[in-house]
This record gives structure tokens, sequence and C-alpha cells, in this order.
């Protein structure tokens, strides 16, 4: 199957199918009360800078789509709501942009979204493929501001015709994060990243890493639905997105939490365990092929002002005191940190 045909049964799935696995661990983790917090709600401040750009939430969209005629009209929807309420944007995998350049406009988003973060991606196995020039010339055809490379050999062991060689990617890895001329973000696809693997990807040059922990949309499940294969064996594999971020913030590289964030709420503790930007991708489209521009927009301004009211219940009036914060973990969240060695002083 070619990789437009991919893309467009990806779509068709995440949409129609039921993909999540809502585990994140994200209820194992407590945030205090300060029943007398001294800040004044309406000066709360959500503001962030994340690889040299201003946000005004630590917010993102993350990948969600690109490569197919559709994809285009959703793309430029998504990231003008990202432009217009002050957060960031992720494209979806541009391999099919690589094969078919005719396929730049599914892609292209700066013409509705000229100041805000937006972040290009390429599959790690796609480093074997393609020269650093290629992927550099993708890069800078979207004038993107950094670069996603997303890491995902549980998906690619479901797909049909995934790529099963992921031997002497390091390399191939560290080559691109010393010639690219922007950021490279390692990114999981609903996996989770371990302490391990953050460790490496650090070593490799990477500037950031983007969880993508299990917990939200399965992409080893969509590609055992597409293929007709039983998933049931591994549908709780996984780091959860609560325990992924500790294992991450190890490195002290900034954290894009992904991988089944639903609300403010979560974005929250997020935040507070770790996390630079919280990133919703399902929920985004949902919301707009659901209730459109105006619905996207709203969900928008949901998010942020459960987030504000949660920094206003716990007394933390900006994003800098939030990642300060006390957090409280419970449960099966703590007892991974145990006996991972990941607890601090402040969980």
């Amino acid at each position: 199957m070619s990789t437009l045909s991919r893309k467009e049964e990806h779509l068709r799935i995440c949409l129609e199918e039921d993909v999540e696995t809502p585990s994140t661990w994200f209820e194992y983790a407590k945030l205090v009360n300060d029943s007398l917090p001294g800040i004044d709600y309406d000066s709360i401040d959500l503001s962030v800078s994340f690889l040299s750009k201003k946000l005004e939430a630590p917010l993102i969209i993350s990948a969600v789509t690109g490569g197919i005629p559709r994809a285009g009209e959703i793309n430029k929807k998504l990231a003008k709501a990202a432009e217009e309420h002050g957060i960031g944007f992720g494209l979806g995998s541009q391999r099919a942009m690589i094969e078919h350049p005719e396929m730049k406009d599914t892609y292209y988003v700066r013409d509705v979204a000229p100041s805000t973060l937006v972040l290009a991606n390429i599959g790690l196995a796609q480093l074997k493929e393609y020269s650093l020039e290629q992927i550099q010339g993708m890069v800078d055809s979207v004038e993107a501001d950094g670069l996603c490379v997303h890491l995902n050999p549980a998906q690619e062991a479901f797909q049909p015709e995934g790529d099963h060689d992921f031997s002497n990617l390091f390399e191939k890895l560290r080559e691109l994060c010393d010639g690219l001329s922007v950021p490279v973000i390692g990114k999981e696809v609903g996996f989770g990243v371990s302490r391990e693997t953050a460790e490496k990807l650090k070593q490799a040059g990477v500037k950031a890493i983007d969880v993508g922990g299990f917990g939200g949309t399965n992409w080893g499940k969509i590609e055992a639905i597409r293929s007709g294969v039983d998933f049931s064996a591994f549908e709780s594999f996984g780091i959860p997105t609560a325990a992924s971020i500790l294992e991450a913030r190890t490195t002290g590289l900034p954290i894009i939490a992904t991988g089944g964030l639903r609300s403010g709420v979560d974005a929250a503790k997020a935040i507070a365990l770790g996390a630079d930007l919280a990133g919703f991708a399902l929920p985004m489209l949902k919301a707009l092929m659901n209730d459109g521009e105006e619905g996207l927009g709203r969900f928008i301004e949901k998010i942020k002002t459960e987030l504000m009211r949660k920094m206003f219940m716990t007394g933390n009036k900006n994003i800098s005191d939030l990642k300060n914060s006390k957090t409280i973990l419970l449960g099966f969240l703590k007892e991974w940190a145990k006996q991972r060695n990941l607890l601090t002083t402040d969980s």
C-alpha cells in the first residue's frame, strides 16, 4: 500500500474506531490545594518560551496528519487555531511529502500561522532512506522551527508495510542533530519514553523530548486494525504518560507531554510532573471535525481555562511556579517511581 493510502486509512480509523487506551496514570498524581493562594486569578500568566518561540500558553496541537488531499484543509484549520490562540502546532509525518513533493501544500501552514511554533516531522527509520539535505529541504519548505523525529518501533511492528530494521539509527540521529539547522525533538507515538531511551536521545543531540506516553491514541492498535491482527495481548504495553514524564525529566531536557491528555487539569499535572508543553492531538482533531473551527477554538479556550483554574486553586501564578509545585504520587505511579528510582523531594 502506498504512503498516501496508508495515511488516508490512519485518518479514517482515528475518527471512526476505538483507538484510545485511557490509562495515562494522571489520576495517580495530585496537586496540593492552597486555600490561601495569595494571587489574583486574572493575573495568572500562562505564557512560556519553547525553542525560542513565545507561546501564550504551554500547549501544542500535536502531530495529526498530512500527505493526503483533505489533510491540507485539516492542517490549515488546526494551525490557524494554534496561531489565533497562541499555542504550538505539529505536523504529521512528512515522509509522504518527500516521496510526493506535490503534497507540500497539505503540510504548509505558514500562510495561516506566521508566528507560532511549527514542528516538522519524520520517522526515525526514514533517516536511513533520506539524506540530511533532503530532510533539511523538507524542514525549510514548511518553514518549521524544529523537527520531531518519531520513534515508533511498536507501531512499525504491527504495520503490514512497516520498517522493521532499527539498527544503526542512533548514529543517523546524531548526524541529523549535528547537521540540521533547527532543533531536533525525539518523539514517541504512544508507548512512552524510558529514562534509558531519554538519555540516548540526549547523547544523540536532541534538544527536547516528546514522551508520547501510553494512555491516548494507540498507533499499534491502529495498525493492527488495518492489518486484521489480534492486538489483545498488547493492549497494556507501554509506559503511561505520567510515568514517562518522570522518566524523561531526568535528562534535564525540555519535555512535551503527549499521550492521552484530555483537559487543562491533565496539562497542569503534566507540567507539575516536569513537562514544559502539554500536547493534544486526537481531541483537537475531533473538536474540529465534529464542531468546526469555532468548536475547536472553544475547546482550546476550555483547556486554557481549566489550566488557569487549577493553577489558582494550587497557588501558582505562572508556569514556572507550577513546574516547581509539590506533587503527590499515589498508587501505580508512586510504585513505578520508587522501583525506577525517580522520586525527588518534590514528589
